[in-house]
């Protein structure tokens, strides 16, 4: 069958990537979309089991360290379009180890601009869509928000390599012409996202009765997004929005880590029939994060005059739907809680 685009999509089997993969397979039944990812702890092929034999879609297990492959896969399938969301991202992982991070989120990103800027001997009609995170900005006060226009501020290495990899596809799309686009994104939420973060960890515990750690006193603030409505800016930005722009995404939702814990835990009792107040009496609290940023909050203006994004759900209901998808999927925790990250675990949050 030929194909209107051939898109290549990093980082797919992840949390993020999977929802993006699965929309876009089920809306441009007539692009084929290549996933291409390492499967390290967090890429988790049953997050597309239920798509994985669509005529539309391949799968790739490939690293983005290594140039030759990637090469090697350009010429394969000859690519219309990249949207690279493949990288370590989680902030406590890259205070144990940062050269983890610089390795796939700076110089893996490098062979992929490498590689687009080599094959694509046209630039029209192609598109090099970078996904990153409002962290490059650093830490607000009380007030203010972020826009495309803050200064970097990363505090971080996670942080840090997240901006470094802006900065350089940027410096491709300047210096080469490379078109590419870039989206800044606050905190997801959602189906499928690997218990080291902090919402599915606490659902977690509540169901197995643990402690449910807060950093310091919890007082650092998140704006949150439900993952759905990333996938869909996404979507959003590759499609309409324009080459060389920057797109911040955010929920226009601020909360507390304690204010959310504690609602959390609300919803939770309701789903266990527990009495009132249970879950909260698991609340502990742990030793603050080396560098902890006070808040962040976006400015998602941009993105909602040009393109038309708002999110679609309300906090609260997006968080009862995440709730019942890990309680009616106890199996897809259990899998993912197993081994390795069980170590992993005990040595940050005890």
């Amino acid at each position: 069958m030929d194909y209107n685009q051939v898109i290549l999509i990093t980082g797919g089997a992840g949390f993020i990537g999977s929802h993006v993969i699965r929309k876009m397979l089920i809306q441009y039944p007539d692009y084929l979309i290549v996933n291409l990812d390492k499967l390290t702890y967090a890429g988790n092929l049953n997050n597309l089991k239920d798509i994985e034999n669509k005529p539309n879609y391949k799968f790739e297990n490939i690293d983005i360290n290594n140039e030759k492959d990637i090469q090697d896969l350009f010429e394969k399938y000859l690519f219309d379009g990249v949207i690279h969301l493949a990288a370590e991202s989680h902030v406590d992982r890259s205070i144990s180890n940062p050269g983890e991070f610089v390795k796939t989120n700076v110089v893996g990103t490098l062979n992929l601009l490498n590689v687009c800027r080599k094959n694509w001997v046209s630039f029209e009609d192609k598109c090099f869509y970078h996904i990153s995170t409002d962290e490059v900005y650093g830490s607000l006060g009380e007030t203010g928000f972020f826009h495309e226009t803050t200064s970097y501020d990363p505090r971080s290495p996670y942080s840090a390599s997240k901006a470094s990899s802006d900065h350089l596809v940027r410096a491709y799309g300047h210096t080469y012409g490379l078109p590419i686009k870039i989206s800044n994104c606050s905190n997801n939420y959602g189906s499928h996202q690997f218990p080291e973060k902090l919402i599915p960890l606490i659902i977690n515990n509540i169901q197995n009765n643990k402690p449910l750690p807060i950093y310091g006193k919890g007082e650092n603030v998140r704006d949150w997004l439900w993952v759905e409505d990333h996938a869909n800016a996404i979507d959003l930005i590759f499609h309409k929005g324009r080459i060389g722009e920057t797109y911040n995404i955010g929920g226009h939702n601020e909360w507390t880590n304690i204010d959310l814990v504690n609602l959390l835990c609300d919803i939770m009792d309701n789903r266990l029939s527990n009495p009132n107040g249970e879950s909260r009496k698991l609340i502990t609290y742990v030793k603050d994060r080396a560098g902890h940023d006070l808040r962040y909050a976006i400015d998602a203006s941009k993105i909602q005059k040009e393109l038309g994004f708002t999110p679609s759900l309300k906090f609260e209901e997006g968080l009862t739907n995440t709730v019942d998808w890990y309680l009616n999927n106890k199996k897809w925790l259990d899998n993912v809680t197993s081994g390795a990250y069980q170590n992993y675990y005990h040595q940050h949050y005890n």
